[in-house]
């Protein structure tokens, strides 16, 4: 289906509503505001389908007068990415890349995934979801806040995939881009491997063991975000052989991934972001917004000639930075020391 972008930018295809927020908790800490907004009803999606009482919920940290950096990570990834439940602690907060005490971070529950936003019910099912979708749910938290603009958004794997969307669609309301491991559209491979994984988790719903598929799903998944250098590395020992065969070093890793990703996350939010990943195509023609785009040459899921291509048709002011990594496409999770100086200049210095 084409991209169905707003003719102005500063709209979103959906009708207006007073807006409806309600506090997720009462925050210890002043600079922390975290609350789920109420989107306009109905709430019609990419595809065509409407998401009946659709809320996302997010997370401001930060001085209330401080630039606002949206800051979205994977499809695991949720508001909250600092200290002890954030997911990625060692790149936002006080004194780090992107830096709490200079700037207001948003993060938010992606629609469908993790956290307090719109997500399917156990045994449920869910309307596809675009990574426009993420993008319009964005865009009504920013109008929601009264901000003119963000700052800047630094999206990381999915999320970079919706930082794109965002200046496509609302290239007024954002000051700058910072991509990582993210193209314009996913890469045909990669879709294969999610596909298998999908239907894993498809075929254990059906026996009423969602739980089951998902763990072996996310081994499998966790074999295409890092590289062969990396397993080579760490697992290369010899095969032990057990009553019912051989098993390899490998596999330890692999199920006990899947065992603790199983204890936070479900099945059918799995799924639907899972598949929205797979739907992702944008026309990166239409930005213009001024963007850094961040390669992992290891990386199997989004391959250093997709960031190529991306940087090609952008037509905005824009830089493409490489760096290496035994982690491949977990480099952004993995990569703190190497990516700090990275994000500190893509964030606060001007791209020209």
């Amino acid at each position: 289906m084409p991209s169905q972008i707003p003719e102005n930018p500063k709209r979103a295809p959906q009708p207006k509503s007073a807006a409806n927020v309600t506090p997720i908790r009462a925050a210890a800490d002043p600079l922390v505001r975290d609350e789920v907004l109420a989107l306009p009803a109905p709430w019609r999606l990419h595809y065509g389908d409407e998401l009946p009482h659709a809320h996302i919920a997010y997370r401001l940290v930060g001085p209330a007068d401080a630039p606002v950096v949206a800051v979205l990570g994977g499809i695991s990834a949720h508001r909250i990415m600092n200290g002890e439940e954030g997911w990625w602690p060692e790149l936002v907060g006080a004194g780090h890349a992107i830096d709490t005490t200079q700037y207001r971070v948003l993060g938010i529950d992606y629609l469908g995934g993790r956290g307090g936003s719109s997500a399917p019910e156990t045994g449920g099912k869910f309307p596809p979801l675009s990574s426009y979708d993420q993008t319009h749910a964005l865009f009504r938290i920013v109008e929601h806040l009264g901000l003119e603009s963000l700052h800047a958004i630094v999206g990381a794997s999915y999320g970079g995939m919706v930082a794109l969307c965002f200046a496509e669609a609302y290239a007024e309301r954002v000051g700058r881009i910072v991509v990582l491991s993210a193209a314009d559209k996913a890469q045909v491979l990669s879709t294969a491997w999610r596909s298998v994984q999908r239907q894993i988790v498809r075929e254990a719903i059906a026996r009423g063991d969602g739980p089951a598929g998902l763990k072996l799903a996310r081994a499998l998944a966790m074999a295409t975000y890092r590289s062969a250098v990396e397993f080579e590395l760490r697992f290369g020992a010899a095969p032990v052989r057990e009553a019912y065969g051989f098993r390899f070093p490998i596999e330890d890793y692999l199920f006990a991934r899947g065992d603790d990703y199983v204890q936070k996350y479900r099945a059918e939010t799995f799924l639907a972001l899972s598949e929205s990943i797979d739907l992702h195509r944008m026309d990166a023609t239409r930005v213009r917004t001024p963007a850094t785009l961040i390669a992992v040459r290891e990386d199997q899921l989004v391959p250093f000639h997709d960031m190529q291509g991306l940087a090609a048709r952008l037509n905005g002011p824009r830089q493409l930075i490489e760096i290496n990594s035994i982690f491949g496409h977990d480099a952004f999770l993995k990569e703190g020391a190497a990516l700090t100086p990275i994000l500190k200049r893509a964030v606060s210095e001007p791209l020209l």
